[in-house]
């Protein structure tokens, strides 16, 4: 009985590594030294241990969801593919074949458009047709979709360094990128939870709120051109940028996805698709599990804005129209949490919450820049 209970007992994560874990550090690794090796020149000592330290973060992160490997190599692979062929001249993307049509940072990214759509159609398709290969297929175009919006990233980055050394920076500085920061973040969110508790069932419902990310971005592509590469405004020129928006972004992603989740329960619930859809205890297990994870990187990432703003204007707070709704957001799903957690509380009640917690999200994200003005008024409309 006493050998049983102990083999029960999961072993420490270093101990269940095999080799093949290690090749893919070590993959990671090399990648590093060879970035740093070829533009460290243009970064500072903080710049330096963030990329040194995404090799520990990525490493984690791939020896504990296998499936991110292959993503994180097919990233790299074609992101450097892409690089080699501008051959330090900008201008190449726009008459190269490969650069022009597929994997140009902008080419990606409208193929990233296109993929987010054909998966959201293929995952309702397979939602009521209950066909497990269209399922399958669905899950595929939206890793594929992630792929090309990773490597639209990766390439606009290489290619504002292009456009001028001073110019380069990480592109998650403006709405138009942070828009495919959201896109890509919730995707893998939802894929994540797709592969824990094996169910497609889902992929409809959460990709609506990509799609309509997706829509933004097109909109914002062709009535704004707002692709176009900017130089960052002084207060955006710190290290800070580099951690607080991916945070917020995996914040943001979360809660839309357990918004979008709590849409399928209230529909479960009333018996409309619940043949289909998930158990309830599943439903209300994701959209916890995707809420908690969110207040998480939600409360790091303002914790790590106020530190920004103390660096940048000299005060932790001050009440500008983002820190207030950013405060409001972070209110909304402690007391949510709290219900939960504390009072017990389960079903619609939270499920209505969760819902209409989106539209917070949404004004803090998005409507203070359309509405109001203040410190934080970088990405207007």
């Amino acid at each position: 009985m006493n050998s049983l209970l102990i083999d029960d007992v999961p072993q420490p994560l270093l101990k269940r590594l095999h080799w093949h874990d290690w090749v893919y550090a070590l993959l990671l690794l090399v990648g590093a030294v060879y970035a740093f090796s070829q533009y460290g020149v243009y970064m500072d000592a903080y710049e330096t241990g963030f990329l040194f330290g995404a090799v520990i973060v990525f490493s984690v992160l791939g020896w504990q969801w296998k499936p991110i490997r292959l993503l994180m190599i097919a990233i790299a692979a074609v992101s450097l593919f892409s690089i080699s062929l501008y051959h330090g001249d900008l201008e190449r993307a726009d008459h190269a074949f490969l650069l022009k049509f597929l994997i140009s940072s902008q080419s990606s990214i409208m193929w990233m458009n296109v993929l987010f759509v054909l998966a959201m159609l293929t995952y309702w398709f397979a939602l009521f047709s209950r066909s497990i290969f269209s399922g399958k297929v669905a899950t595929s175009l939206t890793w594929l979709a992630v792929l090309m919006g990773f490597v639209g990233l990766m390439v606009r980055w290489y290619e504002s360094y292009l456009i001028a050394p001073e110019v380069g920076h990480i592109p998650i500085s403006n709405l138009y990128e942070v828009f495919v920061l959201f896109c890509l973040i919730t995707s893998l969110l939802y894929l994540y939870y797709e592969r824990r508790y094996e169910t497609k069932q889902l992929g409809g419902f959460v990709l609506l709120v990509v799609n309509a990310a997706v829509g933004f971005i097109l909109w914002y592509t062709f009535d704004r051109q707002a692709q176009s590469i900017q130089p960052l405004v002084p207060a955006l020129q710190s290290y800070w940028m580099k951690i607080h928006v991916p945070a917020n972004f995996i914040g943001y992603g979360s809660f839309s996805l357990a918004a979008m989740v709590a849409s399928a329960y209230l529909l479960a619930s009333r018996g409309i698709l619940a043949s289909r859809l998930p158990k309830l205890e599943v439903l209300d297990d994701v959209m916890y599990k995707s809420i908690a994870v969110g207040f998480a990187f939600f409360t790091i990432a303002t914790i790590l804005g106020a530190m920004w703003a103390a660096e940048a204007w000299g005060g932790y707070w001050s009440w500008d129209p983002k820190e207030t709704w950013a405060l409001i957001v972070w209110l909304n799903y402690a007391a949510w949490l709290h219900l939960r957690l504390v009072k017990g509380l389960r079903g619609e009640l939270l499920a209505w919450w969760a819902l209409v917690g989106l539209l917070v999200t949404t004004f803090a994200f998005l409507g203070v820049n359309m509405f109001l003005s203040g410190l934080h008024s970088y990405g207007e409309l």
